[in-house]
């Protein structure tokens, strides 16, 4: 019997039609387009539609367009691992109403939460699963809806001009060549920074109601973070993780097609590049026009990437991640 492999076969994204500029978040709190910039590299994101974009509604389109440039139907895929932070039900997960609306009622579903690293978390459990010959074709979704939980004010800042809504799908298709295929994954985490970056509330070990007046007036349903520790941690873990799965299958840095990294700030990206010593055209970023999606940035980076020609058949691609958890993972990829 040939040994078993997963390969991406199919592509998808999409982002919300509202485009948010950062002179545009001037009418909600004091920063400006130059401090935004320098902070983070973020020039745009996109919003959602209240009314129109949903979680699920966003997934949905990104693995259409996933499934069609895989030229598969909907009816093919055997299971669904969905990662996001933002549901849009606290239960159940988003992956079931996915499921409901490309009619995929009785395959298996599976629901993560693992931030930012979300969608490489997704990609080594489907990968997993289609090694061990028990399905043969799964869809990984990351989606967000982040614009709904930010504090948009002054107080609000340092979070809120970072993070975008968006939704990133691809399809994993077993196969037999070895030559193109997901070489491995890495997958790693440490709960003693989990409140670096965290939302607080609404949350089940509280005394009274999950949610109440005094969770309200506490706040703690804002986005927390310890900027200086998250950057401090992401810089190191990025690098460990990128090289342990380049280590891991005999590579060196320069074997490397093109890093997609985690669009989290286009300054760790760079540090990451340069203590990397990769040129600019082996690191992809589109940060600048999305800000971070969260489990959506790799998937709608990866896309992006495809479709300008940046990664094409033979190439070494490796996809890296980092965030709340504290939480890291890296795939490398034959494509």
């Amino acid at each position: 019997m040939e040994k078993m492999y997963s390969a991406i076969t199919g592509l998808g994204f999409y982002v919300p039609e509202t485009v948010v500029t950062n002179d545009d978040l001037t009418q909600y709190m004091e920063t400006s387009d130059a401090w935004i910039q320098e902070r983070t590299g973020i020039q745009q994101r996109r919003f959602f539609t209240y009314g129109k974009d949903t979680n699920a509604s966003m997934a949905t389109a990104a693995s259409r367009m996933a499934l069609e440039r895989a030229g598969i139907d909907a009816g093919q895929v055997d299971l669904i691992v969905y990662a996001t932070i933002t549901p849009d039900y606290y239960f159940p997960g988003s992956a079931f109403l996915m499921q409901r609306e490309l009619g995929l009622e009785g395959i298996g579903v599976i629901d993560i939460r693992n931030q930012c690293s979300g969608f490489v978390y997704a990609l080594s459990i489907a990968d997993q699963f289609i090694k061990t010959g028990m399905y043969r074709t799964i869809l990984v979704v990351g989606s967000e809806v982040q614009s709904s939980l930010l504090n948009k004010s002054t107080e609000g800042r340092n979070v809120a001009v970072i993070f975008g809504d968006g939704a990133g799908a691809a399809v994993l298709q077993a196969t037999t060549d070895p030559e193109h295929r997901i070489l491995s994954t890495h997958l790693h985490a440490d709960g003693r920074y989990a409140e670096d970056l965290y939302v607080k509330d609404p949350g089940s070990s509280r005394d009274g109601r999950w949610i109440s007046e005094a969770t309200i007036t506490q706040g703690d349903y804002n986005v927390t973070m310890n900027g200086n520790a998250v950057f401090k941690h992401a810089v190191v873990r990025f690098m460990e993780v990128i090289n342990e799965s380049l280590n891991a299958n005999g590579y060196q840095p320069d074997d490397l097609a093109l890093l997609v990294p985690h669009q989290a700030n286009i300054r760790i990206s760079e540090y990451v590049r340069q203590q990397m010593n990769l040129p600019e055209e082996k690191v992809f970023n589109n940060i600048q026009y999305y800000g971070n999606t969260t489990a959506a940035s790799i998937p709608i980076a990866m896309t992006e990437a495809f479709e300008q020609g940046r990664i094409k058949s033979g190439d070494l691609i490796c996809l890296a991640a980092f965030g709340s958890g504290f939480t890291w993972a890296s795939a490398l990829i034959k494509w």
